[in-house]
């Protein structure tokens, strides 16, 4: 079957009739404490309405969706895995990783490794380790401006001429350096350019403010208060841990990022990440729903987005991912949507995976 078909059963899912499958934890899913199972009908979702969404993505190629997994109230609602997939099984969340990588700039701000996000970048690279900026104008870009995507550096993703581009620099020794030879085009914090060093460049500065890699950070300060113990997080030939992706989890682990969230940055009574830092990520700093399909404004490495459904506006938060890896957080509903894909490079993916995230939201009975 090819993609358009495949794309066009997907989005008519709520118009097919067909029988569903029950969601239920077996063997290989065991309850979490910190996660506890309930019933979709108890937490006013329809259970016709997800099993016919699971019924559907089971029989329909192409194979390479992984992981479902809705949290609703901090409960396990739906866990569905897919394609010789389980709960153990870790996928690369690409692109997700960088609202990881936001949630460990915050932790390294509350540790008082950095000071805050008014501070120039390249303080933090000196001389003799690093090459000082080309030109004076390079002092003026601020953490926040690469936070943002508008650290008006010459790198685009979507523009392989870019000097900054990826492919051009993701196998060299010094990365920072790099970055500080790169044009300024624009005067930063003027405009949303979607990139891989201005994450690239937030990692690198934990990593020596810190000392260590980023992977270890995220592990001391992130993964374990959360109980991940199951994940890789790529690290290049010249040992940094590549922030902008390449991290590989579980979806229900994926799915605790965004409960974590949802929590103002708690978990399990414990403040991991400042309630502070999650309303500043959260905050739209460009609208970018004319360049972005699915998304209204975009914060600190993590997206905005909003949609009706049933004649009901929902507002949503979330870190994106190549291939429609998402994780999903809908405030006023206390929902997590957690999903992943191996659809890498393809453009269904995310059309499947929204429209997947949309099937969710019909099932909403309040």
């Amino acid at each position: 079957m090819n993609n358009r078909i495949c794309i066009l059963i997907l989005s008519f899912l709520a118009y097919l009739p067909c029988n569903g499958q029950s969601d239920s934890i077996g063997t290989l899913n065991p309850p979490i404490p910190s996660l506890p199972k309930a019933e979709l009908s108890s937490e006013g979702m329809s259970q016709d309405t997800i099993k016919k969404l699971i019924h559907l993505i089971r029989t329909n190629p192409p194979n390479d969706f992984r992981g479902l997994v809705v949290l609703k109230d901090g409960k396990i609602i739906v866990e569905e895995y897919f394609n010789t997939f389980w709960r153990e099984s870790i996928e690369d969340i690409r692109s997700a990783g960088k609202g990881i990588t936001a949630l460990l700039l915050g932790i390294a701000i509350a540790k008082g490794l950095v000071k805050n996000i008014e501070q120039n970048v390249y303080d933090y690279f000196p001389a003799p380790k690093f090459i000082p900026p080309a030109h004076d104008e390079h002092r003026t870009i601020k953490i926040k401006h690469l936070l943002a995507m508008s650290s008006g550096l010459h790198t685009d993703d979507d523009d392989n001429s870019a000097p900054g581009n990826t492919d051009k620099w993701l196998t060299c020794d010094n990365w920072v350096n790099i970055a500080m030879g790169l044009p300024i085009i624009f005067t930063p914090g003027q405009k949303y350019v979607y990139n891989d060093v201005c994450p690239m460049l937030i990692g690198a500065i934990i990593e020596e403010t810190s000392g260590k890699k980023l992977v270890d950070f995220a592990r001391e300060n992130l993964f374990a208060p959360l109980g991940i113990k199951e994940y890789y997080w790529y690290s290049a030939p010249n040992g940094r841990t590549t922030p902008m992706g390449n991290l590989y989890l579980s979806a229900i682990d994926f799915a605790k990022i965004g409960q974590l969230v949802l929590n103002k940055g708690t978990w399990q009574g414990k403040q991991i990440v400042s309630p502070a830092w999650i309303r500043e990520i959260a905050q739209s700093q460009f609208d970018i729903s004319k360049v972005d399909p699915f998304a209204s404004g975009y914060g600190y490495f993590w997206f905005k987005g909003k949609k009706e459904v049933n004649n009901k506006q929902y507002e949503y938060l979330y870190a994106s991912g190549n291939g429609g890896n998402l994780v999903i957080v809908v405030p006023s509903q206390n929902l997590v949507v957690a999903l992943t894909s191996s659809a890498f490079g393809q453009g269904y993916g995310h059309r499947r995976s929204w429209n997947i995230f949309e099937y969710v939201l019909k099932s909403l009975n309040r």
